[in-house]
């Protein structure tokens, strides 16, 4: 019997775990019956228009891919869905931090202050921060605070944190006022001791927000993604099998998709002029 023509699902090399998972999920799909392999890509820019080229039936995207994808398919009569998500993709929100003796306690204080931020594409650690800067606090960047990025692996979109590890180590050696940083990095580098313990106290805490989800490229038969979906949130943390793949890719549960948690990204992405509504490119110092 011939073998099954295998549904590809594209994936970003952000650091070399991404290829264990996705044999992991290759060989627990297969089992499955359900035949699926992957194609790494360097950055999510290629993943994306790979979509509409047919490459690749699904996509593990950043939500700055999924707001990329979602436009690219509006503006071509199309459409794209967000399958799942992990547990941890849904309702976060990112932290901006000050020394725990910062004079500063609100954000007017940062006016003449310089603010770090993640990656240029880094929805937490930088477009969504400027737009709560912009839009709870007022302030506009480059007239009322000083910006510096910590531009770290461009076009991964911010999923190796090193732009968000680098704003951390600036704001203790005072070169920053204030850094942003999702929530879960910012308790992440305290219990590692990057952060020292009560040395640092959160000043500014954005709208909840949602992160990476498959997405579903257009014209995908509906009935492989149905089952696509159903094996992916049939994965048990108990199973024995399952546990270390699930660790890896950092969550407990696979959860239904949704589309409802990237408002806050959307705004950023079109008044920052990162994408336009056709899902352009239009941000000219954006190098991946």
């Amino acid at each position: 019997m011939a073998q099954p023509q295998p549904f590809i699902l594209g994936a970003v090399a952000y650091a070399p775990k991404v290829v264990t998972i996705w044999e992991g999920f290759k060989t627990y799909l297969g089992e499955r019956g359900f035949a699926m392999d992957y194609i790494l890509y360097s950055n999510y820019e290629t993943q994306v228009e790979a979509q509409f080229k047919g490459d690749v039936a699904f996509a593990w995207n950043s939500p700055l891919a999924w707001v990329r994808a979602d436009r690219m398919a509006r503006a071509r009569g199309q459409a794209v869905q967000s399958l799942v998500m992990r547990d941890t993709d849904q309702d976060l929100q990112s932290v901006l931090v000050v020394k725990a003796d910062s004079p500063v306690q609100a954000l007017a204080g940062l006016k003449g202050q310089t603010v770090g931020f993640g990656a240029i594409d880094s929805p937490q650690a930088t477009l969504i921060p400027l737009d709560h800067l912009q839009h709870q606090g007022g302030l506009t960047p480059g007239k009322d605070y000083a910006v510096r990025r910590f531009d770290v692996l461009g076009g991964k979109h911010g999923d190796h944190i090193g732009g968000e590890r680098d704003a951390a180590a600036a704001l203790l050696a005072g070169e920053v006022a204030a850094s942003w940083m999702i929530a879960g990095n910012y308790h992440a580098f305290a219990k590692e001791g990057l952060l020292p313990a009560g040395g640092t106290r959160v000043l500014a805490t954005t709208g909840l927000y949602d992160h990476c989800t498959m997405t579903v490229s257009p014209g995908v038969d509906a009935d492989a993604t149905r089952r696509f979906g159903e094996l992916l949130l049939a994965m048990d943390w108990n199973d024995a099998q399952v546990r270390p793949l699930l660790e890896l890719e950092g969550l407990r549960q696979w959860r239904a998709g949704r589309s409802n948690g990237f408002a806050l990204l959307e705004r950023a992405a079109t008044e920052q002029g990162f994408y336009d509504e056709h899902g352009n490119i239009i941000a000219s110092d954006y190098r991946y």
